[in-house]
């Protein structure tokens, strides 16, 4: 029989043995948690490595030995080598002290202790596991349905388990950053599959919602740093496929604005992969709606046009800023800012028109800069701003645009800088 228990590590000693993206995700949740982390292993991921350059963890570059064990509370096993955490398990054991053992792809885990699959409303913290052994998928499986109840009232608890069979691949676009605005059909796939291929952007916390037997492979992407290049993201998803599992490619935002999605699919297709898409909420229009942005306002803007910040202005991005008839939402445009501003005061743009930087748009650190637009390059600079961002311009980014005529109304110089996100979207609440 398995108690489900609510453990206080904060100040307490944890070790988590493993250097890849399972043991960096657990190691960054005790971490967040207050405990003590100590990592061994011979070499560290990224994400953990940056764990460990902030502090959160200490890490011993060698492969664990027992002594490892001396006088912490928890342990994690995550190594992926089926020997060693089989011996992490049985020290654990020896010294009465609980471990869990993350497993691997397709082998059960076989610690003492298991991560629950959890859901958070609003100050409710929900755990789901198994009673009669580790069932990662049916406690999967039960914790999305328990969501829905909070958000809907209404719920299904009949387990649906998916089935073995032919490889497919499902290009998820998983918003903007924040979780609750992952669609349910996005939810669902990843509840259903066997490796996710994610990027950097988007709800990468979701990820830490996953059944530890859910492989996940990283390729994510940051200016001027491309570790996985396309045509290789290309081939893993078709690959994994190959051998009869179901693939997610987990997108920031949409996978058809600015994702590559569409190259994804051609490759899927010319390989005879069943490839579908569940779209998402696009950065270009949920930054500016959490920045309190209409892209368009009836009596000031009807049109909005997208581009990449890289590729530089259009022409008929210049004419609608030129002749005020359209909003232009710029992606991928911080470090180009400067080129931007420059070429449309060249191009007779007003020096006037306002403009919107939404840092990080949907999650709790989100920050808002404003200024005109022969300001906003200096005003940018000067507060710091960086990727990732979404540039708005035009006059539906005038800070008093939405407040009442009484309080001044639009029109006036757009000379500030906005610093305070909004309220956090909690779907779930």
């Amino acid at each position: 029989m398995t108690a489900l228990l609510g453990v206080e590590l904060a100040g307490r000693a944890v070790l988590v043995v493993g250097g890849g993206p399972v043991a960096a995700r657990r190691a960054q949740a005790l971490a967040d948690e207050g405990a003590l982390v100590r990592v061994v292993a011979p070499h560290v991921c990224e994400p953990l490595a940056d764990l460990v350059v902030a502090g959160g963890a200490r890490w011993s570059d060698r492969e664990v030995a027992e002594t490892d064990l001396d006088d912490v509370w928890l342990v994690h096993t995550a190594t992926g080598d089926r020997a060693t955490d089989a011996a992490v398990v049985a020290w654990a054991t020896a010294r009465r002290v609980f471990c869990v053992d993350a497993g691997g792809p397709r082998r059960p885990a076989a610690g003492t202790a298991r991560t629950p699959a959890t859901t958070q409303a609003g100050d409710v913290l929900v755990g789901v596991v198994s009673t009669a052994g580790a069932d990662p998928r049916r406690s999967v499986e039960v914790r999305d349905r328990l969501a829905a109840h909070l958000r809907a009232g209404d719920v299904d608890l009949r387990r649906r388990r998916a089935t073995a069979g032919q490889g497919r691949v499902v290009l998820v676009g998983g918003g903007p950053g924040d979780v609750d605005l992952l669609t349910v059909a996005g939810r669902r796939a990843l509840a259903e599959a066997d490796v996710v291929v994610a990027d950097r952007l988007g709800p990468v916390d979701v990820l830490d919602q996953l059944p530890a037997d859910v492989e996940v492979v990283d390729v994510g992407k940051s200016p001027g740093h491309h570790p996985v290049p396309q045509d290789e993201i290309n081939r893993l998803l078709v690959e994994q496929a190959q051998r009869g599992r179901v693939v997610v490619r987990l997108k920031g935002g949409d996978p058809f604005v600015y994702g590559r999605g569409g190259e994804e699919v051609l490759a899927c297709r010319a390989a005879g992969v069943p490839v579908s898409v569940v779209p998402g909420v696009s950065s270009a229009f949920a930054a500016a709606a959490a920045a309190g942005v209409p892209l368009t306002h009836r009596g000031v803007v009807g049109a909005v046009h997208v581009m990449n910040g890289t590729d530089g202005w259009s022409a008929a991005a210049l004419t609608g800023l030129r002749d005020r008839s359209c909003t232009v939402v710029v992606l991928m445009g911080v470090a180009a800012l400067p080129g931007l501003v420059r070429d449309a005061l060249a191009g007779g743009v007003d020096p006037d028109v306002p403009v919107a930087v939404v840092e990080r748009a949907t999650l709790p650190d989100q920050r808002v800069t404003r200024a005109p637009l022969h300001e906003v390059a200096a005003v940018a600079a000067a507060r710091g701003v960086r990727a990732p961002a979404v540039v708005v311009v035009g006059d539906v980014a005038a800070p008093r645009l939405l407040e009442p005529a009484a309080s001044g109304g639009p029109g006036e110089p757009v000379d500030e800088v906005d610093v305070t996100p909004p309220a956090p979207v909690t779907m779930d609440a």
